[in-house]
């Protein structure tokens, strides 16, 4: 096997894919047969300057280079081999925020990513006016607030992108977008798989008595599909990647797309009436649809596969953090009580015992806002754990309603969809921390959504190997094949995985706590309030 893997390493057989995250940047190689074979990453933190977080150029870059020089590094080690070319790179990062660049590519001013979350009044406005839902942290929303604000730089705007557009860009000169991606800059036109001109002409509109000396449609970058050539690794781009200087130019690069487009890939839901879930630090859901939504939710973000089809997002910007913290204080107690226990073995304990809890977690109710939540309408959070002189307070219980909780928010989004506006789901995957432990996340997950739950074996290899997935479905795919196609049938058909159908009493048992989770959120607001 190994033979065969430096053979194709050896005759540019592999494909690199490189996602750009909030804490880390990951290269990963991936063979002829599509599994991983290599990779190597960074780590990075964004900085809070002048009440913006953003990133560097100068880390953007150094971190790219790190990741990609590292993965190059465990190429050599495992096969020995240099690597000089591959047969196609895609590049993916975080969504959404703000970079715009002047005549001379220069960047007018710092990068503002998606968490800021500063756009509020463009929001709402650009919302009103399209009849369709900008969230804050969209490229649009970010690109009008500068303009309300009246900020020097924007009469010099010739170029504005996304994290993965300006990569891709300095690397190839090409300023595309993956339509998934275009789809966090601004609303698509499902139809034309472009953005939607009726909106382009509305904003152009808008800004008219601003006298801006562009167009909306003449800064953006162009949209592509998945499976479109996006252009061809310049030399200078090259030495860019590469600084050692061995890796030659000319590679084809496929359209830059968005963390939320990767993870479909990477979890093969980019099938209509298939999903995916992400539970971590925050947890959101995306169902891909099989027609718009009835009306506009402020609770529901809609974007798009990385082929154009429609999808609804609900996001909730609390999931672990707290649960997290609990247990960690168990860890001290254990530790103050003279007995090491295994972190590990700590949260699988913990989280299994949360199953013999009773179905509706006895009465006991808690809130893991670390921060504002924009599904229940908090723009700050308090951590809160609730309970009344009946409950039954023991530690199954805490478990299971901490775990519950870190689900509240993305239910009440969740039910919009399935209940209000009769969504059908067939099965929707699981990623992310909250499903290491075995089989407790994700009978958690099939309670609170109502909705089979599967988890892949490799769900854990992120969005840099969904990016290579896409590169290499451009180079490898048959005429007119689909990518959910090439997905099922040469990617995901021997990956193995565990579902979890929904249990009668645990569904009805989540029913009876969301009653109380809606009923108490005057308790958090209380809290906010007092403090």
């Amino acid at each position: 096997m190994s033979f065969v893997v430096e053979n194709a390493i050896k005759n540019g057989k592999t494909v690199l894919g490189i996602e750009l995250g909030s804490t880390r940047i990951k290269a990963v190689l991936i063979g002829e047969d599509n599994v991983p074979i290599a990779s190597g990453s960074h780590n990075w933190e964004n900085s809070f300057v002048n009440n913006i977080w953003t990133y560097s150029v100068e880390d953007i870059w150094r971190g790219v280079q790190d990741s990609y020089q590292k993965m190059v590094n465990d190429v050599k080690k495992q096969y020995g081999v240099i690597l000089q070319t591959v047969s196609a790179i895609g590049f993916s990062g975080m969504m959404h925020g703000y970079m715009t660049f002047d005549k001379d590519g220069e960047l007018l001013v710092p990068f503002r990513t998606w968490r800021n979350n500063i756009t509020e009044q463009a929001s709402k406005a650009l919302t009103e006016l399209f009849s369709y839902h900008i969230p804050q942290r969209w490229s649009i929303a970010h690109l009008y607030q500068a303009i309300l604000n009246q900020e020097e730089h924007i009469a010099e705007i010739s170029f504005q992108t996304t994290l993965a557009g300006y990569i891709h860009w300095k690397l190839t000169g090409q300023k595309v977008l993956g339509v998934g991606e275009a789809s966090g800059v601004f609303p698509i036109d499902l139809n034309t798989k472009n953005y939607n001109h009726r909106m382009i002409d509305q904003f152009n509109e808008l800004i008219a008595p601003h006298n801006m000396p562009w167009k909306l449609e003449n800064i953006l970058p162009k949209v592509l599909v998945a499976g479109e050539n996006a252009g061809v690794l310049t030399e200078e781009g090259a030495k860019l990647l590469d600084i050692t200087g061995e890796l030659r130019a000319g590679i084809p690069l496929c359209p830059p797309e968005g963390d939320a487009g990767t993870g479909m890939v990477a979890t093969n839901s980019v099938a209509k009436r298939t999903g995916n879930v992400s539970a971590g630090t925050s947890v959101f859901a995306m169902v891909v649809l099989e027609k718009e939504l009835s009306k506009v939710y402020s609770e529901i973000d809609l974007v798009t596969t990385p082929t154009g089809n429609l999808v609804a997002m609900a996001h909730s910007n609390n999931c672990s953090s707290d649960l997290n913290a609990w247990v960690a204080l168990f860890d001290e107690f254990s530790k103050v009580m003279g007995m090491e226990v295994d972190r590990n073995k700590l949260f699988g304990t913990l989280y299994n015992l949360a199953l013999q809890g009773d179905s509706d977690c006895g009465g006991l109710l808690a809130y893991g806002y670390l921060s504002g939540e924009h599904i229940t309408h908090f723009e700050e959070g308090r951590p809160l754990f609730v309970r009344s002189l009946d409950s039954n307070f023991n530690l199954a219980n805490f478990m299971r309603v901490h775990l519950f909780t870190s689900l509240g928010a993305l239910k009440m989004g969740m039910d919009i969809l399935l209940k209000q506006e009769g969504v059908k789901l067939d099965e929707i995957l699981g990623h992310g921390g909250l499903f290491k432990t075995k089989g407790v996340g994700q009978s958690i997950m099939a309670a609170a959504l109502n909705v089979p739950v599967s988890v892949m074996e490799t769900a854990g290899e992120g969005g840099a190997w969904g990016i290579a997935l896409l590169a290499s479905y451009m180079i490898n795919k048959a005429e007119k094949e689909p990518l959910e196609e090439y997905l099922s049938q040469k990617v995901f058909t021997e990956k193995t995985g565990i579902t979890m159908s929904p249990e009668l009493k645990d569904v009805e048992g989540f029913e009876q706590f969301m009653k109380r989770y809606t009923k108490g959120l005057t308790i958090e607001r209380a809290a906010i309030n007092a403090s």
